[in-house]
């Protein structure tokens, strides 16, 4: 079963950890250098649907070479605030031993689509090879429950070290450092990877994020505060109520509640959200391939101003042209309650979950 996004860091080499990376200061570069324990062995990637940016790879084709395995999903906000790291990390170390293997799996069922994952990748600067694994066979076969998730493997063909979501870089990167020395590899810069992240790959403002992920599909989601609730498979006029109370949502107009989303069946229709949080992202995309859906959203009542996300513009239009997650609010501060809006403008848009930061 998939399990969930991980916001935070789990380190697994003995105890669990959490961290959220960085932010309680430098750690001391030897902290990663003690005896790290031999975790099994790598699995098969057998289980790939196809591979993009390389010939399919075998974990015997791979000895003599770190391995570090990124299990990804594109429209996920916890592993897109990890990429520039990973970026960088391929980047500086593809010379010295080091091979990144990205693992697309899927959560959505539009991102089971070859063509959704390798436009995304181009986007994305993914110039690594994916394998992608779209019947999830090789998330099977790691034993894996989160996104994103990193695995090191060493020379010998042996996982030494993993981590479930974001932070824990310094670490992260003193561990694929120790194993390439572990390879008698040599030559790399001893210091940190520099990133420069924008846009979608900003960390999240943990200290004013009081707004958990929540998905709309009636399966899942929390929260939903239309008068009489969700009818579940069924075309319905909904309406919003007068108030929100902090991390509830609402929809107005003629939607559908799918199992996994909502479904725009007239023009125009709204979701309504109380959030707390720098940052929301929605996660939609129109149903039918090419016909862009346009929108408007608003921040209490009015245009967001400074306050918009980058695909949106100040005055808070925008366009869903593809399935993926879009960044529609990043405030400049200060961070309160506060009630967003999104009027669709054309039918046809499908909306899947909310992520904040």
């Amino acid at each position: 079963m998939l399990t969930s996004h991980f916001p935070v860091a789990v380190t697994l080499t003995g105890a669990i950890g959490l961290a959220v990376g960085l932010a309680a200061g430098p750690r001391n570069p030897t902290t990663a250098m003690a005896r790290l324990p031999i975790e099994g062995e790598m699995p098969s990637l057998a289980g790939a649907t196809t591979w993009l940016n390389s010939p399919p790879l075998r974990p015997e084709s791979l000895r003599g070479k770190v391995v570090l395995i990124d299990i990804w999903t594109y429209t996920c906000i916890n592993w897109l605030r990890t990429l520039p790291y990973v970026r960088g990390w391929a980047t500086k170390y593809k010379g010295h031993g080091l091979v990144v293997i990205g693992v697309h799996s899927p959560e959505f069922p539009f991102e089971k689509d070859v063509e959704n994952v390798r436009r995304s990748a181009k986007e994305m600067r993914v110039d690594y090879p994916i394998a992608v694994d779209s019947d999830h066979g090789v998330w099977r076969a790691f034993n894996n429950q989160y996104w994103p998730a990193l695995y090191l493997i060493d020379a010998k063909g042996c996982i030494r070290f993993h981590q479930f979501g974001e932070g824990e870089y310094e670490r992260t990167e003193r561990v694929i450092q120790q194993l390439l020395a572990e390879a008698g590899a040599g030559g790399a810069d001893r210091g940190l990877t520099p990133v420069d992240p924008h846009g979608l790959e900003v960390a999240a403002d943990w200290r004013d994020l009081k707004s958990p992920e929540n998905y709309v599909g009636y399966e899942r989601t929390e929260n939903f505060a239309s008068p009489g609730g969700a009818s579940s498979g069924g075309r319905r006029v909904y309406a919003a109520p007068p108030t929100l109370r902090l991390n509830q949502w609402a929809l107005a107009g003629d939607w559908t509640v799918e199992r996994g989303a909502v479904a725009l069946n007239k023009a125009p229709g709204r979701i309504s959200y109380r959030f707390h949080a720098r940052d929301l992202h929605l996660v939609m995309g129109p149903a039918p391939r090419g016909t862009p859906v346009r929108f408007r959203v608003f921040i209490d009542g009015k245009p967001p101003g400074a306050a918009h996300g980058v695909d949106v513009d100040a005055e808070g239009n925008g366009k869903a042209v593809d399935q993926r997650l879009y960044q529609l609010i990043r405030q400049p501060g200060p961070i309160t309650d506060r009630e967003f809006e999104i009027r669709f403008l054309d039918p046809g848009v499908e909306a899947f979950a909310f992520t904040f930061g």
